[in-house]
């Protein structure tokens, strides 16, 4: 880690350098060698001049590709039924990913006519050449999202528009095209209310969806892809405990990184998560269920497997309850789940006087707390599982114990989180952010 330490407080000095903004003493890799160096504020600034600030994390292509291209038409959508309907499988015999509704959407784009004709159509096999760049330079991305049927029998999507706008973003970052988002929410509708079979009818089960971008152009060539393919596909699940809460134990991960500085951690790329296997498995030998991901000589937690991470501790001085996830500084996934629970958290817990923060939080402030008794409650937050409480965390050869009895599997501010989040995809509770189909 001490050797990437040196190589990011390079490319900072490189930065400053090469920075209009930048003055004559080397601001910006000032910052750096102080952020680096243990010396910076725990909490990144949002200017130019921080090494932590967006500015230097993320790159922000500022063009798409689909400008000036016709884009997706709804009133185009082609739909062809299915003449041979699977059968459905009775509830308890879901598992994630493994069963795929009767039908896909897919919609081709070109760099010439721009979006094409959206279908409806049958689940079926792809047919690409084996020279398409998918295959060889990893031009792919895309989303994860599920639609729930309500008390009424109804069918909701939830907060859609902030999957279009990430998978744009997503699509964007990696030259391929990108679209309408509200259009390709009604896609997706439609989609849903064609697959309305599919949706278990109990609390817990929903159908997940998969919405996909790749690019199809035949090249070995390196470059911005002349065609692409969004293609989306869904799976009945079941709840993700399906007998209550399990807590996991993560171990500290040092020895990999996710994400780095200048990187596309903050984008939902199929890229992101093969590298990412091996040291959960590496992790699991040795007894532990997810990796929890460290970053810098500072060991920043940043995400945890999938998911990302919230922190509850209380302030050593004043007792006062804290919640802290890390800022999207660019290393970061900017979770749906994430940006609910800090919601919800800021709706229900600020009034409390609980304090909501997004900034930076090390494996030393942790360590710190749990020693003292300050650390209330550990628990990551994603789609799959809405969130996963966390028991402990394995770091420098002990284990830090986060805050759960023996005889508890998930903490106060997990729970009512997890029944929050659920009231409002069932319908349970009027909230903008469940949207009918």
């Amino acid at each position: 880690m001490k050797s990437f330490a040196r190589m990011t407080l390079r490319h900072a000095s490189a930065l400053a350098a090469a920075s209009p903004k930048a003055n004559g003493n080397g601001t910006v890799a000032a910052a750096a060698a102080a952020s680096i160096n243990g010396t910076a504020s725990s909490t990144p600034r949002a200017d130019s001049q921080s090494w932590w600030g967006k500015n230097y994390y993320s790159t922000h292509p500022p063009v798409s590709r689909s400008k000036g291209l016709p884009d997706i038409d709804v009133s185009k959508l082609k739909i062809q039924k299915t003449d041979k309907p699977k059968d459905l499988l009775p509830s308890e015999q879901l598992k994630f990913g493994a069963n795929f509704t009767d039908h896909m959407l897919a919609i081709e784009w070109n760099n010439v006519t721009g979006w094409g004709e959206p279908k409806i159509q049958p689940y079926q096999n792809l047919s690409l050449d084996p020279a398409s760049c998918v295959f060889h330079y990893a031009f792919e991305c895309f989303e994860g999202m599920k639609a729930y049927r309500d008390n009424d029998g109804g069918i909701r999507l939830f907060r859609p528009n902030m999957n279009m706008a990430r998978l744009n973003r997503s699509c964007k970052r990696i030259a391929l095209p990108t679209f309408d988002e509200e259009a390709m929410t009604e896609l997706i509708k439609k989609f849903v209310k064609t697959e309305e079979r599919w949706i278990p009818n109990a609390r817990g089960y929903s159908l997940y969806l998969r919405p996909t971008m790749i690019g199809t152009q035949n090249t070995l060539g390196v470059g911005a892809p002349r065609s692409a393919l969004f293609f989306l596909i869904a799976s009945p699940v079941g709840p993700y405990y399906p007998t209550g809460f399990k807590a996991i134990k993560l171990e500290a991960t040092d020895y990999a990184v996710r994400a780095w500085p200048g990187g596309v951690g903050d984008k939902k790329l199929g890229a992101n998560y093969a590298p990412c296997i091996v040291p959960q498995l590496e992790a699991a030998a040795r007894g532990y269920q997810q990796n929890l991901w460290l970053f810098g000589e500072e060991e920043y937690v940043t995400e945890v497997g999938t998911m990302n991470l919230f922190v509850a501790i209380k302030d050593k001085e004043t007792g006062v309850p804290e919640l802290i996830t890390a800022p999207l500084d660019g290393t970061i996934l900017e979770g749906v789940t994430r940006d609910s629970v800090l919601s919800l958290a800021n709706r229900h817990l600020g009034p409390k006087g609980w304090k909501i923060s997004e900034r930076k939080l090390s494996m030393y402030e942790i360590d710190a707390a749990a020693s003292e008794g300050r650390l209330i409650e550990v628990f990551g937050a994603g789609t799959a599982a809405i969130v996963s409480p966390v028991r402990s965390i394995a770091w420098k050869g002990k284990e830090i114990d986060c805050g759960l009895r023996a005889d508890q599997e998930a903490g106060e501010i997990a729970a009512q989180m997890k029944d929050w989040i659920e009231g409002i995809q069932y319908g349970d509770e009027a909230d903008a952010w469940s949207v009918r189909v």
